[in-house]
């Protein structure tokens, strides 16, 4: 009978299999700030998110990220995501961080990557690798031209092809002059990257094991390195406090300009502030020092003034947001406008062709359909019928003293006198009015009238008089 070695055959490797090493351990010391670098929000969201999406989106199946300083809160961000975090407990270099990965455990191509490349998408990623499995090779680098190479790595080249890359603090004066920069992302073989990382050495300034000495390492056993070359956005790196700002601030310009070309008017894209994820229809019109955020998602031919701010908000079609108006997790519904100076807090929702006037401020509010709070109110806790009136200096007292919130329920057109206080809970029929100065206490009937105020008392020639008793005194 023949020997059965079935078991001493290894699985054949998955030469398509994706891996991503993401660095994140450093403390960048540079942002002068306790937070870890990667934890720093760019245009809304921290960057080792952004890195993180664009990795996913680029067909990467296994995300390691390499954590270090301040772990236990990257972690909390990065874990629910699906991403594997190991530790590098040392601070020894970018070779060390990458062997923390367990790279004996990888198959097929690795893409290694610093955490702190907010700029960095999918495309990108992707177009690297395709050219990585086009050229067959065995190890890339990605580079761009930068006018101002700074603290870059220097690519080295002779007669055009790749022979090292310098680090700034050991590059001589003539090195230092090289526009072209290493961008901190590599392709390699897993199996590439298994034999030669445990061969670097730490002989530099810093006693410290560097991922760009893989080049000469492969170079000198006649592997097939190969440059890539990439645009300057993708060398985009943070690490103080200026550059997080020059980040976000390139994101918000990338988030304009793609909205513009899908039909959205944005007045002034250099003072205009969207996130990704945010949603703009077509034939809608931003002013300038506009700030949407998360999931906020605005309909068509909606128009949206100065100084707006919105969070987690819907807004439909052919809405105006006038200037100054602070919106978090409402519904506003076609045609209705709100503002200015108003506020929409969280759970409300207005109807449409509603009007919110300025000086209005809502909370777990349904407004209904045509309804109108023109200006100075309060509302919370509270249900309106449609086409109803609130008149200025309305309140819903809705807070009481045993420290619970009640509702107030007001039909379809009822009018509200100005400053009329409902004391809830408490519950207004259809067609009611509401006599202006009121407190209401108690329920009211459908199409009755609610006077609830002192009786006015007038005493004639009473300043003539008192004045008479102030001369006498």
């Amino acid at each position: 009978m023949a020997k059965d070695d079935s078991q001493d055959k290894k699985p054949p490797v998955d030469t398509k299999k994706l891996t991503m090493i993401i660095l994140a351990a450093g403390k960048g010391t540079r942002m002068k700030s306790p937070l870890p670098k990667v934890l720093h929000p760019v245009a809304g969201r921290p960057m080792i998110e952004k890195v993180i999406d664009a990795s996913k989106k680029a067909g990467v199946s296994d995300l390691r990220l390499i954590v270090g300083h301040g772990q236990k809160l990257v972690r909390s961000v990065v874990e629910p995501m699906g991403v594997i975090c190991f530790a590098q407990e040392h601070q020894l270099g970018t070779a060390d961080a990458v062997r923390s990965a367990q790279i004996e455990t990888i198959e097929g191509d690795v893409v290694i990557m610093n955490g702190d490349h907010p700029l960095i998408e999918a495309e990108d990623i992707q177009k690297f690798v395709k050219v990585f499995r086009d050229e067959k090779c065995d190890l890339a680098v990605v580079t761009a031209v930068v006018k101002k190479p700074d603290a870059f790595g220097r690519i080295v080249r002779h007669m055009g092809q790749i022979k090292a890359i310098v680090e700034a603090k050991d590059a001589s004066a003539d090195t230092l002059k090289i526009k072209e920069i290493n961008t901190g992302i590599y392709i390699v073989k897993a199996e590439v990257l298994a034999e030669y990382l445990p061969q670097i050495k730490n002989h530099n300034a810093k006693n410290e094991f560097y991922i760009t000495d893989l080049i000469s390492l492969c170079l000198e056993d006649q592997c097939k390195v190969m440059p890539i070359k990439a645009s300057a956005k993708v060398a985009v790196g943070v690490n103080t406090q200026s550059e997080l700002a020059k980040a976000t601030k390139l994101l918000f310009l990338r988030k304009a300009r793609r909205l513009m070309e899908e039909g959205v008017l944005i007045i002034d894209p250099n003072a205009t502030y969207i996130e990704e994820s945010v949603q703009v229809g077509p034939g809608s019109v931003i002013y300038p020092n506009v700030f949407l955020k998360g999931r906020t998602k605005i309909g068509s031919f909606t128009v949206i003034e100065p100084q707006v701010f919105m969070s987690d908000a819907e807004i439909g079609d052919s809405v105006q947001i006038r200037a100054g108006t602070y919106i978090e997790q409402t519904i506003v519904q076609a045609k209705a406008s709100v503002g200015p100076y108003a506020r929409l807090r969280p759970e409300t929702n207005i109807g449409e062709e509603a009007h919110v006037g300025n000086f209005v401020e809502m909370k777990k509010v349904s407004f209904g359909k045509k309804s109108k709070a023109g200006h100075l109110t309060y509302l919370g806790d509270a249900e309106i019928g449609e086409d109803v009136n609130i008149g200025c200096g309305t309140i819903t007292c809705n807070y009481a003293a045993d420290r619970k919130k009640y509702k107030t329920k007001i039909g379809n057109r009822v009018f509200v006198g100005s400053d009329t206080q409902f004391v809830a809970p408490i519950e207004v029929g259809d067609d009611a009015v509401i006599g202006s100065g009121s407190t209401i206490t108690k329920n009211v009937p459908a199409s009755a009238l609610a006077v609830a105020r002192a009786k006015q008392f007038v005493k004639e020639n009473y300043t003539s008089k008192v004045s008479e008793l102030k001369k006498e005194e």
